[in-house]
């Protein structure tokens, strides 16, 4: 293999076009193999080859600064600086993060998992390089539909006037993560048509000097590209057109699919889709079926629809009653925003990570103007994911904002009932902290009247203990009654909660009378949780409450059963602390 002489970006450039031709299949087929057994990017990853190696080829790294955007298209650049064990030997497929790391090569400069942030970031290296007199290049490669995330377009308007090295690869090739929206990529397209030729050149309006490659899979050309612009003394713009998915056919058919697969996706390409009902497909039933008969119903997605289950299908059922953003989550909370104080009734779906970049427009567009919008936060939860894909931090972030009510369910009937409520009331901003895992049912109406606020449900009275279950960990609360009858004899109340936004303290006030520990289960951090909110009104009272949830910390795919240890989140665990306190 041609790869088996490439340790370094330093021994790629001993090598001949053909030969790094060849390292770009042997290398296609190490990633197809790799992420088909642990799941990750495929697409982005497949389409940067070429790319990657031509870049590692002219640039010196890492004295020359090269910053990815989302970094999921990284794969190729760790192959080659250092890091093949990790897609070479499957026993250390897990040993690199998906994403870049400093912490793993010097050849990475920034923790990135976020989009639209590579121009911004590397407009901020170049201006540091010019203050300390140095000449290094500095790079950023940004793509997959980055270019609409309003990062990226203040990066770009900066970038342009910085009168010094600063070289943006724009990565086109053709995608979001799904298709692309919006009018930028009309005048991409057209570039691309006019072999980047056109009159009407986005980039060269703000100032950038720009170099088009039409074949931006083919590595002698774009050496040839890169060559020119290496130790420039200007802005650049180099726009290359590049197949998502190359060298895998059903990638490159199906490219919103395999963006990014879980393990052994390939090996089940032939299965029949499956028809267990979800979180995401009673949602969209929902939406469809309320869409059909009001025409005010509107989707909502910041270029993630595949994450909570906007298929293409869906996407065509709703016509102009569905609107993709691109990658522009704070514009998508102020539209929706919009939407709903003209009469609209939009329904937003987010990831909870990325819900993280709204903080603003939530605060200022959206609460402030009290607009009755619902927001379906999704992943929301302790997890196992990348340090840049948590989704424990959605509660202290929404529900310390005024006016908003977050809501917590625990079922699939409740889940419905607070979505009908949320989108036919008038008087909120309303979010709902999707259940994550698998679907639960209790098979009973969920009869809660969601317009009394901040109300909790009783669920069993009993005595001496009290556990607030919130939303995913409601289940746990259940599991640890059972437990405490089983070992120390208490029948302990079991409560409901469903509001995470507010406390129910006629509830709370009544628990006094025959209870000495109250204890509260989130699943997200405890700093400015809903537990804290428990904690505070017990504060003066001899009232013990203990508070279980994540530390404030970022973890890197840590097994979720080690953060369950260490956040005592086991019934085993819980039921020691509270046999402590009493």
């Amino acid at each position: 293999m041609i790869l088996d002489k490439v340790d370094t970006p330093t021994d790629l450039k001993k090598l001949t076009i053909s030969e790094m031709e060849t390292l770009a299949n042997e290398m296609r087929e190490l990633i197809i193999k790799k992420v088909n057994t642990t799941g990750g990017h495929m697409g982005p990853n497949l389409g940067i080859v070429e790319a990657t190696i031509a870049l590692h080829y002219v640039f010196n790294s890492p004295e020359d600064k090269i910053v990815f955007d989302v970094s999921h298209q990284c794969y190729p650049h760790k192959m080659l600086t250092g890091r093949k064990e990790g897609f070479t030997n499957p026993e250390l497929y897990n040993k690199y993060t998906g994403y870049t790391a400093p912490e793993e090569s010097a050849h990475d400069i920034f923790k990135v998992g976020h989009t639209s942030t590579s121009v911004s970031l590397a407009v901020g290296l170049a201006k540091a390089r010019d203050l300390k007199g140095g000449k290094e290049n500095i790079i950023a490669l940004i793509g997959d539909g980055s270019l609409s995330g309003g990062e990226a377009l203040e990066g770009l308007d900066n970038a342009a006037v910085l009168g010094s090295n600063i070289i943006i690869l724009v990565n086109d090739n053709d995608m979001s993560i799904a298709e692309n929206h919006g009018g930028l990529y009309k005048n991409l397209q057209d570039l691309k048509e006019s072999d980047g030729k056109c009159d009407c050149n986005f980039f060269k309006t703000l100032g950038f000097d720009y170099y088009y490659v039409g074949e931006g899979n083919n590595i002698e050309k774009l050496i040839e590209t890169f060559k020119k612009v290496k130790d420039t003394n200007h802005p650049v713009i180099i726009h290359m057109h590049t197949l998502k998915g190359k060298g895998l056919p059903i990638a490159e058919e199906n490219k919103e699919a395999f963006h990014w697969i879980l393990p052994g996706t390939l090996d089940k390409k032939d299965e029949a889709p499956s028809t267990t009902e979800d979180y995401c497909s009673i949602t969209t039933d929902y939406i469809l079926k309320k869409a059909e008969k009001d025409q005010s119903i509107i989707a909502i997605s910041p270029a993630t629809p595949g994450a909570y289950g906007f298929t293409p299908e869906f996407r065509q059922k709703l016509g102009r009653q569905y609107l993709d953003v691109g990658i522009a989550e704070e514009h998508a909370i102020a539209a929706a925003s919009a939407m709903a104080k003209y009469g609209a009734k939009p329904i937003l779906a987010i990831l909870s990570s990325f819900v993280q970049r709204t903080y603003d427009q939530l605060s200022q567009d959206l609460c402030l103007n009290n607009s009755p919008a619902t927001i379906l936060v999704h992943w929301g939860a302790i997890s196992n994911a990348d340090a840049t894909h948590l989704g424990s931090f959605d509660i202290p972030l929404i529900s310390n904002i005024p006016n908003i009510i977050y809501l917590a369910p625990t079922c699939k009937e409740e889940y419905l009932k607070m979505l009908d409520w949320s989108v036919e009331q008038n008087d909120y901003p309303v979010a709902i902290r999707v259940p994550f895992g698998n679907l639960i049912s209790t098979g009973e109406e969920d009869l809660t009247d969601y317009s009394k606020i901040n109300k909790f449900k009783m669920v069993e009275k009993g005595s001496e203990v009290a556990i607030l279950g919130l939303g995913n960990f409601f289940h746990l609360g259940k599991q640890v009654k059972e437990a405490l009858k089983k070992d120390l004899n208490i029948n302990a109340t079991l409560i409901n909660p469903k509001f995470i936004t507010g406390i129910d303290e006629e509830m709370l006030d009544e628990l006094k009378a025959n209870h000495k520990v109250v204890i509260t289960l989130e699943d997200g951090i405890l700093n400015g949780g809903f537990g804290e909110k428990i904690a505070r009104f017990y504060g003066n009272s001899d009232m013990k409450v203990l508070n279980f949830g994540g530390y404030k910390e970022f973890t890197d795919r840590t097994p979720l059963e080690v953060l369950y240890q260490r956040y005592h989140l086991t019934t085993e665990l819980i039921v020691q602390d509270i046999k402590n306190v009493l």
